[in-house]
């Protein structure tokens, strides 16, 4: 029988596509390592009505996101765009309802990683991925960023950081992502695949 692959979530909200691309490298970066795959999912935005709800199933892109997800992903990576230097409010949401998961230690133990986009250069990058660690510590990952031993940490003049992958957008968005953007994310991708197979295998 063939063994199941093991699934890594690679969970993102995006506004204008950004963030979106980020993931998508970083899945492929998953499935470049045998035994991986990448399950694309996202949240919905949050309402300024309170009777507003999103339909169940998005119009287009990744679906919405589940705790099951959760519980049977091996390894997350998990990406918002900046607010301010801190996550969005939809992904801030959805981690105010995984109290159950951490109850239960559905993630404790499991590999992470996480990305971000902003439109200026200097528009609270990292302390957004900072923002986005704090959940995953509480629910017990083991939370991993790029060493150095890539070398577009240093050479990079947009996104780049080694506490987790950043693109810079622009401010309508204009901004392509940069090669150095690219091969980090892939890296990332490669990186929290290949530690969740080591610790499956553990």
């Amino acid at each position: 029988m063939k063994p199941t692959n093991l699934i890594i979530l690679v969970l993102f909200y995006s506004r204008h596509g950004a963030t979106r691309q980020l993931a998508e490298l970083i899945a492929q970066g998953v499935e470049s390592v045998p035994g991986c795959d990448a399950r694309l999912r996202t949240v919905p935005a949050v309402s300024t009505v309170a009777e507003a709800t999103a339909p169940e199933v998005p119009a287009q892109g990744a679906p919405y996101v589940e705790l099951e997800d959760l519980q049977q992903c091996a390894g997350l990576a998990l990406g918002s765009p900046t607010r301010f230097g801190n996550m969005a409010a939809a992904m801030k949401y959805f981690w105010d309802g995984t109290a159950s998961d951490w109850l239960a230690g559905s993630l404790a133990g499991k590999p992470a990683c996480v990305f971000t986009s902003t439109g200026s250069l200097h528009g609270g990058q990292e302390s957004t991925l900072l923002s986005m660690m704090i959940p995953l510590f509480h629910h017990g990952m083991l939370v991993m960023g790029l060493p150095y031993t890539h070398p577009e940490l240093m050479t990079t003049s947009t996104g780049g950081s080694p506490y987790g992958v950043t693109h810079w957008s622009g401010i309508d968005g204009d901004k392509a992502i940069s090669e150095d953007e690219k091969r980090l994310a892939l890296a990332l991708g490669r990186r929290l695949a290949e530690n969740a197979v080591k610790l499956a295998g553990a």
